[in-house]
């Protein structure tokens, strides 16, 4: 699936970060608050769906090669997040969804999890 397609369905937008990666195809997501979880637990190439839009969640996608980051209940990351994603080149995108809708509504369409273990 898309971003572009994830921002659709989620009825989201880009918030920030390289926008030219909205074509970028993501096969799976991670729902977490825990950075640490992400780190441990997550698969490259997933998306990143956090309520956390602190700097850290930029770095964890950065260093768990993650393709985005998606900010659930219509949160937005601030400047320094911001900064950093556009450095790094990760798209980030924001829903009014709650976590657990936005991971629903993508389940519902084909995005798988992305846990290892």
């Amino acid at each position: 699936m898309l971003l572009s397609e994830i921002m659709e369905a989620l009825d989201g937008e880009w918030v920030g970060g390289a926008k030219e990666k909205l074509e970028v195809d993501v096969p799976a997501c991670f729902a977490a608050d825990l950075m640490s979880e992400v780190l441990a637990f997550s698969s490259p190439g997933a998306l990143l769906v956090t309520g956390l839009t602190n700097v850290q969640s930029v770095h964890t996608a950065d260093v768990a090669d993650l393709r985005g980051i998606l900010f659930v209940n219509d949160k937005r990351p601030g400047p320094e997040a911001l900064r950093l994603a556009e450095q790094r080149e990760i798209p980030l995108l924001s829903t009014k969804l709650t976590m657990f809708a936005a991971c629903g509504v993508l389940y519902a369409r084909g995005l798988r999890p992305a846990c290892r273990r």
